[in-house]
C-alpha cells in the first residue's frame, strides 16, 4: 500500500489554483485565500451565521476590509463574490 503525501497533494493543489483568488469592484482589486488555515477554519466556525462583515474581515484581513468596507454594494453582491469564489475553489463559505 502506497503512503499517500499531503505535500505533494498540496503542491498540486496550489499550482492548480494559486495561493490566492481575486476579485474586481469598482476600481479595486482584492484577494482571498484559496487554503484556509485550520486556525482561520475556527474563527469563521465562531462566528455568527449572519456575520457577513466578520466573514469577510476574516478572509480579506484588516486592510483589504477597510478599503472594501468604503465601497458601496449590496447582499446580493457579497453572494455573487462567495458564490463564485466557492466555485473556483471548493470552499463552500456564506451558504445557508
Amino acid at each position: 500500500m502506497s503512503t499517500f503525501n499531503v505535500n505533494a497533494a498540496r503542491a498540486q493543489r496550489l499550482e492548480a489554483l494559486g495561493r490566492a483568488w481575486s476579485f474586481e469592484l469598482d476600481d479595486h482589486t482584492f484577494e482571498l485565500p484559496t487554503e484556509l488555515s485550520r486556525a482561520t477554519a475556527r474563527k469563521l466556525r465562531a462566528l455568527d451565521d449572519n456575520d457577513v462583515d466578520g466573514l469577510l474581515r476574516l478572509l480579506l484581513g484588516e486592510d483589504q476590509f477597510a478599503r472594501f468596507d468604503r465601497l458601496d454594494l449590496t447582499m446580493q453582491d457579497i453572494a455573487a463574490i462567495l458564490e463564485a469564489y466557492g466555485k473556483e475553489t471548493g470552499l463552500g463559505l456564506g451558504e445557508g
